[in-house]
């Protein structure tokens, strides 16, 4: 036997598109399956690959992986992919970082805690770069944990889909 019919889809194929362990149905209907799942499910998986992510063996893997080359090869890829996806966020940055360097923006003490080490501009509007609220970094992570921004499926107003799949270049190099 050579080819089997998929209980699912219905169509003929080769043994090769079927996994050992799912006999009836063929891969592209195993990973569909899979794929609805999860979606249904999404809260759940989300918590579940939070906790696993923050298993010491894991926390502490990820750490050796970015002091290597390869680490740090990937890291500085998702810095200028995330610049070239971001840009009124970047541009917000950069305007922060620039007014408080000149003097012209003064660093404040956390809005929540009062803490003074560790303090970070937070934009709520992206378009207003120098209106912040000054976080420390435990407070603008739970800020961000408890009040998420339109969901991550959807993309920016400035970025069309078509800029979100192109390389990203480096001196001329793509490095996406």
């Amino acid at each position: 036997m050579t080819a089997r019919q998929c209980c699912e889809c219905g169509e003929v194929k080769a043994l090769s598109e079927y996994y050992a362990s799912y006999r009836s149905r063929c891969k592209d209907c195993v990973k569909a399956q899979a794929k609805r799942n999860r979606l249904q499910k999404l809260d759940h998986y989300q918590a579940y690959d939070r906790q696993r992510g923050n298993l010491p063996h894991r926390v502490e893997a990820r750490l050796a992986y970015q002091k290597t080359e390869a680490g740090k090869s990937a890291s500085y890829k998702a810095s200028v992919r995330w610049k070239r996806l971001n840009p009124v966020k970047r541009a917000a940055h950069v305007a922060v970082y620039d007014a408080v360097r000149f003097g012209k923006l003064k660093r404040q003490a956390c809005e929540v805690c009062g803490a003074t080490k560790s303090v970070c501009a937070h934009h709520d509007d992206y378009s207003k770069p120098l209106d912040v609220r000054w976080l420390c970094r435990q407070c603008h992570a739970d800020w961000h944990k408890h009040n998420t921004a339109k969901e991550s499926s959807e993309l920016p107003n400035h970025i069309t889909p078509a800029q979100k799949e192109q390389p990203t270049t480096f001196n001329g190099a793509a490095i996406d």
